[in-house]
């Protein structure tokens, strides 16, 4: 099963949540990670800190990469930045932006950024971010839950990477890594038992 899920496994898009007030929010998008195939989660924790609800995130803790930016020194704009570095684009999401998630171009890798939840997206991110988009909709209400917006998405951008040509999934190396890392987490005393096994590696080269 590991060997099936980690093929499945990206870094093609990730997520980054910023102060989010409520923790089933954050669990729930985090558990969706894990679900559409998102390796990593970003945590912007300026002004909250970051909590995780087990029985809302059904243990993808053990399986998603979860980096978090905190302190007072900026972390937002650290976070933004890290990304940009890496390669990504950053993609804000407002229920008042004028472009649609469906103008989002897959093929750069997407930094998705989802706001607190009463006043969305932060200055610093409005400011930096590389394009602002929407999910349309068609009632009275003005916006989604976070974590239905963020799955609404990643579903949407999951079904366009599968429909394209790009090479977006994890390398075979990346995928030998990560399962490491998720046997790690697992077995009893995984820590020594990597430890063990690598140094049985370097003995044979």
């Amino acid at each position: 099963m590991l060997d099936q899920i980690a093929a499945e496994r990206s870094n093609h898009c990730t997520v980054v949540l910023e102060d989010i007030v409520k923790e089933f929010n954050s669990s729930a998008v985090l558990r969706s990670c894990d679900c559409f195939g998102v390796q990593t989660l970003n945590i912007i924790a300026e002004n909250q800190e970051f909590e995780v609800q087990r029985e809302i995130a059904r243990g993808a803790g053990n399986w998603v990469d979860v980096h978090i930016y905190d302190g007072t020194n900026s972390p937002g704009l650290k976070c933004i930045n890290d990304l940009k570095s890496m390669g990504y684009q950053v993609v804000a999401t407002s229920p008042h932006a004028s472009q649609s998630i469906n103008d989002i171009q897959i093929e750069q890798p997407i930094a998705l950024v989802f706001g607190t939840e009463r006043h969305g997206i932060s200055e610093t991110v409005l400011k930096n971010a590389d394009q602002l988009v929407k999910i349309p909709m068609f009632g009275f209400t003005e916006s989604f839950n976070i974590s239905v917006s963020a799955a609404v998405i990643l579903s949407q951008l999951r079904n366009r990477l599968e429909a394209s040509t790009l090479d977006w999934k994890l390398s075979q190396e990346e995928q030998v890594k990560l399962k490491i890392k998720w046997c790690t987490k697992i077995i009893r005393n995984g820590e020594s038992v990597e430890a063990e096994i690598r140094r049985r590696i370097l003995e044979k080269e």
